[in-house]
């Protein structure tokens, strides 16, 4: 089976429930937490920490109420502690792990940035994802069109972040290839960008047709 195949299994995989919606789905969309022996409560993105499971859906407001209605402590039937600052302690995780495996793609030849490499990826029907800076100018992003599929465009990640992940100052335009790499990447960034408005903000310079 494809590096890809054990993906979806992993997408498609068994449900869990959320302690805050009460609506159960595959954990892809999910943050799992557990218990520490200090009885604190941990993010575990990996989903290898020892200990019961607790399941939050990938959104801000959800594990923010998550740690200031006791809603951890109820599931772990147990007095447990949530640090202050979680959803930002997750949301900082987050986007370090999509920034990781967006890297690890792009030394597997499973992403490029540029211009016009990305649009020759799109043309040619290579790409399963665009990737667009959250700063970048909107009459340069709207160049592009991304792949008509679920989850097709990430847009959660800044033109500094981008440029972490294609080894430079900054990037605007990516995109990413099937494989297994690029189906993490995508799954990935779909939970960061519960984590992350999509208004505002300050614009990155136009991509001088190589970012």
């Amino acid at each position: 089976m494809t590096r890809g195949g054990r993906e979806k299994d992993r997408e498609d995989g068994p449900e869990r429930r959320c302690i805050v919606t009460g609506v159960s789905q595959p954990r892809g969309g999910l943050i799992r937490f557990v218990v520490g022996p200090d009885a604190q409560v941990v993010p575990d993105l990996l989903g290898r920490l020892p200990g019961r499971g607790i399941y939050v859906a990938a959104d801000r407001a959800a594990v923010a109420k998550a740690a200031t209605k006791g809603l951890f402590s109820r599931a772990a039937r147990q007095a447990v502690k949530a640090p202050d600052g979680l959803a930002e302690q997750v949301e900082a995780l987050l986007a370090r792990r999509v920034i990781e495996l967006l890297s690890l793609a792009r030394k597997a030849g499973q992403a490029v940035t540029g211009y016009e490499k990305v649009k020759d990826w799109l043309v040619k029907g290579q790409a399963i994802a665009l990737i667009q800076a959250s700063d970048g100018s909107e009459r340069g992003k709207s160049k592009l069109r991304p792949p008509e599929r679920k989850n097709g465009f990430i847009g959660c990640l800044s033109a500094q972040e981008m440029g972490l992940a294609f080894g430079r100052e900054h990037a605007i335009h990516g995109a990413l290839a099937a494989g297994g790499l690029g189906l993490r990447v995508v799954e990935e960034a779909a939970r960061l960008a519960g984590f992350r408005e999509q208004a505002g903000g300050t614009t990155a310079d136009e991509d001088r047709q190589d970012a």
